[in-house]
């Protein structure tokens, strides 16, 4: 499927941003950061569905659609990352590339969070940099889609 649309989904506790630890994840809030992958992916002529739950089961299936719906998909999966293995075997049988962003930087905070059970499974990871990372992924999936 070529890159003509983007999932981005957003896994628990990410509706609180703005708010939730602005010293962590900074001040902006989700509404932000989709804007920003939005304005990324319509410089490329893609269009963008973003979903945010808490619930895993959501996300799972989320990606179950995907599989026919997008040709790509950026995840910040939240504390997901580091044991949700169905999310995991969701995103390995999705057939495009798959790009996993973090606004602040895994591996230099608490040690639990150094592990993502996700990386195997996904193209790339983009952590620390904020809501750049979010820009940087489209961009990813873009170079990726053009090899």
């Amino acid at each position: 499927m070529t890159l003509s649309s983007i999932l981005v989904l957003h896994g628990p506790n990410l509706n609180l941003l703005g708010t939730r630890e602005p010293e962590v994840y900074g001040t902006a809030t989700l509404a932000s950061h989709v804007a920003t992958v939005s304005a990324a992916a319509s410089r490329h002529g893609i269009s963008v569905t973003d979903v945010q739950s808490n619930t895993e089961g959501e996300l799972v299936n989320a990606i179950h659609a995907a599989n026919t719906a997008h040709g790509g998909i950026i995840i910040n999966a939240g504390a997901f990352t580091h044991y949700s293995w169905a999310i995991h075997d969701a995103l390995k049988s999705f057939p495009g590339h798959v790009i996993e962003v973090h606004l602040s930087n895994p591996g230099a905070r608490e040690q639990f969070r150094h592990i993502s059970v996700l990386a195997p499974v996904v193209d790339g990871t983009i952590s620390g940099f904020g809501g750049l990372g979010y820009s940087l992924a489209v961009e990813a999936l873009v170079e990726l889609d053009s090899q």
